[in-house]
């Protein structure tokens, strides 16, 4: 299987840090007592990264990292992508994405509806992302949940005749195909420009991917992205696709995560979708994102 090793860096620190691993439901595990500003030894790595492909989430309580910190311990798991807005990348460190709906001096700060409709993060690249680190700056004191859906569930649930349609299918991908609507009130995107346009251009990949470290299968097609399903007529893949996004959806294979400050979420892009359920504007949100960069999917 061509899989993704874990990037285990050997680290100075050798002292274990004793930690709990507490499962969240069938998706998702805290994990608390754990320091991150402390480097991992590679015992402690290999609980984290066992942890994350068994749960596909996990939720880091009371995390006090500098972006340094979030950067070096995001590279374990393999290098980082650059998100193509680079007007939102947190300054000396371009590895870290601001999400934010905050406004300075008549300029927003970072991506105000990132996660506005379900989606896998960069799954509009060749090799779309790993998983995402997002690390809580500032929140709000109410909304700015964010919903998690497993996509493996949602695949060994589907209908038979679904299942049977998508046999051997491959969608296109496309960062723009939802780029430009509003769900956020008044937050709009920033306009691309050629450069930005020429690093995001339409990939393919198979509607159900298998997950490169674990061999379970999961649905890898998202409202956000994903355009229309090859070599079926436009109307059947819409029809197809519009039934793929109501089940995958399904409240049985979400877990909703309530911001605690100094969280720190991690998830699987390879067997997750997620997102953002918004806040009202008038209250401050502001997240740091690292992304890590996974294989071309099959």
């Amino acid at each position: 299987m061509n899989a993704v090793t874990a990037v285990a860096t050997p680290s100075p620190e050798t002292t274990s840090q004793h930690f709990e691993i507490r499962p969240l439901g069938q998706l998702g595990a805290e994990i608390v007592g754990l320091d991150l500003a402390r480097p991992l030894n590679d015992a402690d790595f290999a609980r984290v990264h066992r942890a994350h492909l068994d749960h596909g989430l996990l939720v880091f309580r009371d995390q006090h990292i500098s972006p340094q910190q979030q950067v070096d311990f995001s590279r374990r798991f393999g290098p980082l992508q650059i998100h193509v807005l680079k007007q939102f990348l947190l300054a000396g460190h371009p590895e870290v994405f601001i999400i934010s709906n905050i406004v300075e001096n008549g300029q927003p700060i970072g991506l105000g509806d990132a996660g506005k409709f379900w989606h896998s993060d960069l799954s509009y690249k060749e090799f779309p992302s790993l998983g995402s680190m997002l690390y809580a700056q500032e929140l709000p004191e109410e909304g700015g949940d964010t919903l998690f859906a497993s996509q493996q569930l949602a695949y060994e649930t589907l209908p038979a005749e679904l299942a049977r349609a998508i046999q051997g299918k491959r969608a296109a991908h496309l960062y723009t195909a939802r780029y430009a609507d509003e769900v956020f009130k008044g937050i709009r995107r920033p306009t691309l420009t050629a450069a930005q346009l020429a690093e995001v251009t339409a990939v393919v990949h198979p509607v159900v991917r298998t997950h490169p470290e674990t061999g379970r299968k999961g649905l890898f097609v998202n409202e956000n992205f994903t355009t229309h399903i090859l070599d079926v007529p436009e109307d059947e893949s819409r029809q197809i696709l519009a039934e793929l996004y109501t089940h995958s959806a399904r409240p049985e294979f979400i877990h909703r995560h309530v911001w605690q400050p100094h969280d720190m979420v991690f998830w699987d892009n390879r067997s997750l979708i997620h997102l953002a359920t918004g806040c009202p504007s008038h209250l401050r949100r502001r997240m740091h994102r690292t992304t890590i960069q996974g294989d071309v999917p099959f």
